[in-house]
Parts: C-alpha cells; sequence; structure tokens
C-alpha cells in the first residue's frame, strides 16, 4: 500500500510560544511599555501578542497570568512634538513626578496610561498593572538594587563582553534622582551603605547627596532593571520590540545579568516587528507618528483589531492603513467569519455584543440615513435583524467617524434630492437600458445581488455596456458616475424611492 500523506497541521503562532514553557508550573507572561507619549497602535501590538499567549497557555490547562508594567519611572527624554516648551523644564525627570499636560491627571504618566488601560479593557485584555514608580518606591525592588550595586563590576563586565561596547570608567548600574534638579542622574556613586541601602552621589548638576534605594530613589539603568524585573516578578513569558532583541541587545544581555546576578532564568522571548502607518512609516511617539489605541477604536470593532494581531506573525510587520485598508481588514474578518471556527478567530473574539452587518454595508446606509430611525429602516428593509440597537449604533458611529476622518473621496456620497440634470442628458440608446434595467428590478426579487447583476441584461438588451448603466444610474441618484456597489446600494435605498427616481430619468 503506498504511505498515505497527511496534510501538515499549522500550529497557531500563539499556541508555538505557549508549548515552549512548562505545564507543570504556572506562567507569568508580562508586557511594558513607557507612558513617555500616547501609546499608539505600534504599541499595542505588545500587549496583545502577550494577551494572546496568556489565553494560549490557559487553553492547555495551565495557571497563568497576564501583567502589564507600566514604566512610569523612567525619564522624561526630550520634550517631545506634541509637549509645550515649558516642558524642557522637566527633561530627566521620572515621568510619574511631571505634571499632567491637561491638567487633569495625577501625573504626565496618567495622562498617557488612562485612556491606554481604557483601550484595551475594549479590547477584551484584562492585565494586572503593575506600575513602576510603586514597586521601586514601595522597596520591592531594594534587596536586587543592593546586589546591582555590590556586583557593579561583574554587571558591567557582562555588558561590555556581550554588547561590544566600552563602558566609562566608574560606570554604576544605579541612577539616584537628584534631590536638587530632580533628575535621574547619571551621578557618580560616591560610596554605598549597604545596611542602610543608601548611596551618597554627586550629579552633574554639582550637587552632592544621599539616596535611599529602599525608598525609590532612585533606579537602575535599563539593560539591569529589565532583569532585575524577571526575577521579581517572576516572569516567564515576555514579548518586545525587536530593537530589545538585536544581537548583543538588551535581552542578550538580561539573560545573562538574570542569570549570574539573580540565580533566575530568563523568560521564553517574543519579538515583534513594528507597525508601520501607510504614508508616514514606523508609528513612533517621539517623533509624532502615531495613530492612538484611542483613535483607532474610534472607527475599528476590537475584535477586527485582535483579527490584525491574531492573523499575524510577531515577526512579520504589518503596514497598517486607516483608509481603503481598514475596509479590506474587515472584509478579511468577516469572510473568515463566514468561513467558520479558526484559531485568529478564537483568539480574536471579545465579549461585547457585535452585529451581522457587513462595516462596508454600514459605510453606505449612514450616508443614506437621516437619523437613527431611518438607519434602523434601511437595515431591516435590507433582511438585517436588529438584535442589540446599541450595538448598531455604535457600528454606525464607527462607519461614521471613518468617513469623516481616514475614507477617500470616491467612498463619499450625498444623494441628490432631485434628479440631476447630468442624468436627464443621458442619451436615448443609454436611457432604453435603463428602462429595461427598471423593469427588470420592479418585476424581480428586491435583493442586493439580484438587483446588481440585473444590470447585464438591461445593458445587452439596449446594445449598451453594463458600465454605461451603472455610471447612468449613479448619475441619477448620486450625480457622479461612479458609487457604493450599486445592488446593495439601492436595496438600501428601497424600492419605492428607487423606481421613483428612475421612472423620472427615463420617462
Amino acid at each position: 500500500m503506498p504511505e498515505q500523506k497527511h496534510e501538515k497541521e499549522i500550529i497557531h503562532w500563539a499556541d508555538a510560544k505557549a508549548a515552549q514553557v512548562s505545564t507543570d508550573a504556572p506562567q507569568l507572561v508580562a508586557t511594558g511599555i513607557t507612558p513617555s507619549g500616547p501609546i499608539h497602535l505600534g504599541n499595542m501590538r505588545e500587549v496583545m501578542t502577550g494577551d494572546m499567549i496568556y489565553k494560549a497557555i490557559k487553553s492547555k490547562g495551565t495557571p497563568a497570568e497576564l501583567v502589564y508594567i507600566a514604566d512610569d519611572f523612567d525619564p522624561l527624554r526630550k520634550v517631545y512634538p506634541f509637549l509645550p516648551d515649558e516642558y524642557k523644564n522637566y527633561i530627566g525627570w521620572p515621568v510619574c513626578d511631571i505634571p499632567c499636560p491637561c491638567g487633569k491627571h495625577k501625573s504626565y504618566a496618567e495622562h498617557f496610561l488612562e485612556p491606554f488601560l481604557s483601550a484595551i479593557e475594549e479590547l477584551d485584555i484584562h492585565p494586572r498593572v503593575i506600575r513602576t514608580s510603586e514597586a521601586y518606591r514601595s522597596g520591592m525592588f531594594t534587596e536586587q538594587i543592593k546586589q546591582a550595586l555590590i556586583h557593579a563590576e561583574e554587571i558591567k563586565k557582562i555588558l561590555e563582553d556581550v554588547s561590544g561596547r566600552k563602558l566609562e570608567d566608574g560606570w554604576t548600574p544605579y541612577y539616584p534622582i537628584c534631590e536638587k534638579c530632580g533628575t535621574i542622574s547619571r551621578a557618580q556613586i560616591l560610596s554605598h551603605d549597604t545596611e542602610n541601602h543608601k548611596v551618597t552621589y554627586k550629579c552633574s548638576c554639582g550637587h552632592e547627596g544621599v539616596s535611599d534605594y529602599s525608598k525609590g530613589e532612585g533606579k537602575l539603568v535599563w539593560r539591569v532593571d529589565w532583569p532585575m524585573r524577571w526575577s521579581v516578578h517572576g516572569v516567564t513569558v515576555e514579548p518586545f520590540g525587536k530593537d530589545h532583541a538585536s544581537p548583543g541587545g538588551s535581552y542578550d544581555t538580561g539573560k545573562i545579568i538574570t542569570k549570574e546576578i539573580y540565580n533566575y532564568t530568563a523568560p521564553v522571548p517574543v519579538t515583534y516587528e513594528w507597525i508601520s502607518l501607510k504614508g508616514k512609516g514606523e508609528m513612533h511617539s517621539s517623533k509624532g507618528v502615531v495613530l492612538t489605541i484611542r483613535d483607532m477604536l474610534d472607527i475599528v470593532p476590537p475584535e477586527v483589531l485582535r483579527y490584525m494581531i491574531a492573523k499575524t506573525k510577531p515577526d512579520k510587520t504589518i503596514a497598517f492603513d486607516p483608509g481603503m485598508g481598514l475596509l479590506k481588514l474587515i472584509d478579511d474578518y468577516d469572510r473568515a467569519t463566514k468561513l467558520g471556527d479558526s484559531r485568529e478567530l478564537e483568539l480574536s473574539r471579545i465579549s461585547s455584543p457585535q452585529t451581522s452587518i457587513p462595516f462596508r454595508h454600514m459605510v453606505t446606509v449612514v450616508q443614506i440615513a437621516r437619523d437613527d430611525a431611518g438607519l434602523f429602516e434601511i437595515l431591516k428593509r435590507s433582511g438585517y435583524e436588529i438584535v442589540d440597537e446599541a450595538a448598531v449604533l455604535d457600528q454606525a458611529n464607527r462607519a461614521r467617524r471613518w468617513l469623516d476622518r481616514y475614507a477617500p473621496d470616491d467612498v463619499k456620497f450625498s444623494l441628490a434630492e432631485k434628479l440631476p440634470d447630468v442624468a436627464a442628458a443621458e442619451p436615448e440608446n443609454v436611457k432604453k437600458a435603463v428602462a429595461a434595467y427598471l423593469k427588470a428590478i420592479s418585476e424581480g426579487e428586491w435583493k442586493a445581488d439580484v438587483i446588481h447583476n440585473a444590470v447585464y441584461n438591461a445593458a445587452e438588451s439596449a446594445g449598451v455596456t453594463g458600465k454605461d448603466v451603472f455610471t447612468a444610474v449613479y448619475r441619477a441618484f448620486l450625480s457622479a458616475d461612479r458609487g457604493p456597489r450599486l445592488g446593495w446600494f439601492l436595496e438600501a435605498l428601497g424600492k419605492d424611492a428607487v423606481v421613483k427616481r428612475l421612472s423620472e430619468m427615463v420617462q
């Protein structure tokens, strides 16, 4: 008997990562972002990637937790394009200690964290949130900072050997917060009192002072801070951007530091590529190239955003187009739901109510309907059962915002109040075809695909092209040569209105 060939089963990337961790112990999936600016769609890839791996681990029956580490103890690096000039006074300060730009939040960090944390709730992501400022100031890292200072020369050697970068003489893994200038300072450490957890330092501003690291009066440099956190929190899986994964980068140095200094094994790495914005390149808050999560959730259903991440391996770039590319993404999601269950869909689903109305159709409907009552009337006429009015209105509002912010002009239209002159002036052979089309749709089933396909027979009967008929009908309603898919557009308008307008045209 010939050997049977079995098609190789494709394992989803989240399940492949989940398979790399032990099933005998609880797992901790960590994600983290510095809230130094608007938290954008590119940042969201990290959190959604972590959430999908967390859910994949849990689906195997392994206890797991997802944490989001808000790096709010990091310093403000510069005055970003979205900040007023006076923020130059806060360069170097921890972002948790800088005033809120709008005056409504506890701090600069919370100004950017609050909308982000609200957005991930909508995306059905529910991590335990750890603020690094609170962790440092609670004394959680006291022993680890002490060990980093004691083993500073060993850490320096690891960093130099692995990164290939020479560090300055007197390098220290600990940066005090200067009592005078308020900055996280690359200060000179003059002495270390291990018993009382204090260092004396000399800041670059000239001030000499004492920093108590058990009270969070300073922090470890990033390349030491990150592996230290793995050991304290017990991180077993962590997604991070490709910049940290480069040879000699912070993951390469971190996995050695966490092993040799903290006796801990580095988490399973999940490197992800950037999301770029069409026409603008990779998203960076510091350059003002951003599409925030709130911006996106204003127009994109959360399950579609999740689907975009679920269907793309983390090491593949995503080029995001909020214009027609977004419609294609939503079409892909709708097509996937019709094909049945898939792992991508399982990881994309959220718990809030959804509608069965295609987004593309809703884009047409909101441009026809004059109010919400008209919206529901059109949808019912098109055969949609309205189960949840709030979910329908939510989708309609997303469609309106998309039209207002991102839709290309050729998707937008407005109904002509009366028969436009350009339609009345069509040549007789085209009007004859439109008359044949009118007869066919008046007598046939009032259904989008039937209405659409009737164009071709009508055109053939009058000796004109299908394009001639499509153009003529669009002119009758929009005073334009093209518009939304004709059958679905006319179905939404309603039979009476369509028959009345086309009858005026051919009489």
